[in-house]
């Protein structure tokens, strides 16, 4: 299903070998070339004097089908190599199990894997983020510049009538990153649109899901596609055009093992080298950023290089053998994480994707025509519809605990709707057809770590999230399936729906739901928070609100990792907001 070929045409920008370097030092170095590196390797390399080097571990998401076809993502995650296949620590709040804990690991990284779904978070998320760091330049008036550059709304691959689908006026149509509604519709769409007519109290319709201060709702799902393929930031800020530019240098299986301390300046220790190397028997390359260099290697890659290079935690450091240069606890720190559980109903639909999935001939033909004219179930996203919604405002929860929630305009917790058995971890059914009404606590309130649990840079690190740890998680998780509960009661589903599916039909207490919630639970991959961004000065944190590392002079993050709490959103577009608005600083030193 994949290939590793390049285009013939990129082989002198995009490299595997590390000999075609024709110098050490650059003005930029950028770690990781995932969904925020590509933006900033992109914009520092507009202008022609700069030089950047953008090192990612992983491969090139050239010719990878599987990021290519949307319908196939699922099948880049987990154990393959398009993945870091890392694993949590036993989760207390999931029974004692450990789950697989996707992240990128190509060219694209997330946004080359992830279930193309783009939705920016809330005005109050972003204003929230602005009071946090005592700074209004992260507010949601003065991030609007960046959606822009950011997005090409385009039409559906299918001659779908998309009026009333989405706001026009909400989207970009000439930034990096193809977005579109509803590339290919099912059955099930009109059976959603229907329910939230039909229920229009609880879940009110949303005309436009990706754009503008209101998210509450349900609504047609903007999705990272155009023209029936995945766009992604390697496919946007990395496309030929750009990868041809003289300045700018990618190499790939190229994984970042140690910062390297280069002098002080202002009495604060400068990092502006680092090592890299392709397998731990490789010889280690030394690289330098003259003016910066740049981590944006997520939310788990992020914290376990600077740990590795002796930023961090001092006890934590130390039990592993590693001198401190910087005490710093906050890093690694404040892991915060949408949980997701899958509630599976029984259906009378022939084109459930459980079909597909399950014969080769009918995959096969699914294939076939995608590769005629990229049309078909090919050309889908996972989920047509995705809606946000908030507790009752008299929940009791609210009794014990205050409203995490940024604001009003914030939702408490997500539901998405697919045509499938989409319950992580375990097999599909082999015979009948189901969907899925996954649900997903929003404003998490578990906080969890990224710690190094070696010197190796080649181990992976001790990642705990702490799912449904929290009073609020669990109660708003159980709050979402009986949400979910009363949407499939909607007259529009007789003689559709069945029954509810297995261990979800069976949990008819709260009791039981509760246990089958902690015993099926898993992760909509959405880490933000280890590097948290806090106000100038501030004794805690990772980042000023310029997104420079705290207590050292020459190193920035520009990724996930920055965002100090999960937003009303899957987490690739408000990333992509975080990496156009770091390249707009970084550009201000030049």
């Amino acid at each position: 299903m994949h290939s590793n070929r390049f285009f013939s045409t990129l082989s002198v920008a995009l490299s595997f070998f590390l000999p075609v370097l024709p110098t050490n030092s650059f003005d930029y170095v950028v770690v990781g070339g995932g969904t925020a590196g590509a933006v900033i390797a992109n914009r520092l390399t507009e202008n022609p004097r700069v030089t950047v080097l953008l090192l990612e571990a992983g491969p090139s998401n050239i010719n990878v089908t599987n990021s290519i076809v949307p319908l196939l993502h699922n099948f880049l995650i987990p154990n393959t190599p398009y993945d870091w296949n890392f694993t949590t620590t036993n989760q207390v709040g999931f029974n004692g199990r450990n789950i697989s804990f996707p992240r990128g690991h190509m060219l694209g990284g997330s946004s080359s894997v992830n279930g193309l779904v783009f939705t920016r978070g809330s005005s109050d998320d972003w204003d929230a983020y602005a009071a946090i760091a005592e700074d209004p330049s992260w507010t949601w008036e003065n991030i609007q510049r960046y959606l822009p550059l950011i997005e090409q709304f385009t039409e559906p691959i299918e001659p779908y009538n998309i009026t009333g689908d989405f706001i026009p006026s909400l989207h970009g149509t000439d930034g990096k990153i193809q977005t579109s509604v509803a590339n290919y519709r099912i059955p099930l769409d009109e059976h959603i649109i229907e329910a939230s007519q039909e229920l229009g109290d609880e879940f009110p319709f949303n005309p436009d899901m990706g754009g503008g201060e209101n998210v509450l709702g349900l609504g047609w799902t903007v999705s990272t596609i155009g023209r029936g393929v995945r766009s992604s930031s390697a496919t946007g800020y990395l496309a030929p055009e750009y990868l041809s530019r003289p300045n700018l240098h990618v190499l790939v299986h190229a994984q970042v093992t140690k910062l390297i301390q280069t002098g002080t300046r202002n009495r604060l220790p400068s990092f502006h080298s680092l090592q890299f190397t392709s397998t731990l028997a490789a010889r280690p390359i030394t690289v330098t950023g003259r003016r910066a260099v740049v981590l944006s290697a997520g939310a788990v890659g992020t914290p376990h290089i600077l740990q590795l290079s002796g930023i961090g935690d001092r006890s934590l450091l130390e039990s592993v053998g590693i001198r401190t240069i910087v005490h710093n606890p906050s890093v690694g720190r404040n892991l915060s994480d949408h949980p997701l559980l899958a509630c599976v109903y029984s259906v009378h639909d022939n084109s459930s994707y459980d079909i597909l999935f399950r014969e080769p001939a009918v995959f096969q033909a699914a294939m076939d025509q995608w590769n005629a004219n990229h049309t078909g179930p090919g050309a889908a996203s996972v989920f047509n519809q995705v809606g946000f919604f908030r507790l009752p405002d008299n929940a009791t929860i609210f009794e014990t605990t205050p409203d995490p929630a940024s604001g009003p305009k914030s939702g408490h917790f997500e539901i998405m709707f697919s045509n499938f058995y989409n319950l992580p971890g375990l097999a599909a059914p082999t015979s009948g057809t189901t969907i899925s009404f996954d649900v997903a606590v929003i404003p998490a309130t578990s906080r969890g770590s990224v710690e190094l649990t070696s010197t190796d840079p080649f181990a992976a690190p001790a990642i705990d999230p702490a799912y449904l740890q929290s009073e609020f998680d669990i109660f708003t998780m159980l709050e979402a399936v009986k949400a979910v509960r009363r949407f499939a009661e909607a007259q529009t589903f007789d003689g559709y729906i069945i029954e509810p599916f297995g261990e979800f039909g069976a949990a008819t207490t709260d009791e039981l739901l509760e246990t089958f919630a902690r015993g099926n639970a898993a992760t909509v991959f959405h880490p933000v928070g280890t590097s948290s961004m806090s106000p100038k000065g501030a004794n805690w944190g990772v980042v000023d609100p310029d997104l420079r590392v705290k207590g050292v002079e020459g190193l920035f993050i520009i990724d996930a990792g920055v965002i100090n709490k999960l937003p009303t959103a899957h987490t690739m577009a408000p990333t992509f907001i975080v990496a156009e608005r770091g390249a707009e600083l970084l550009k201000a030193l030049t």
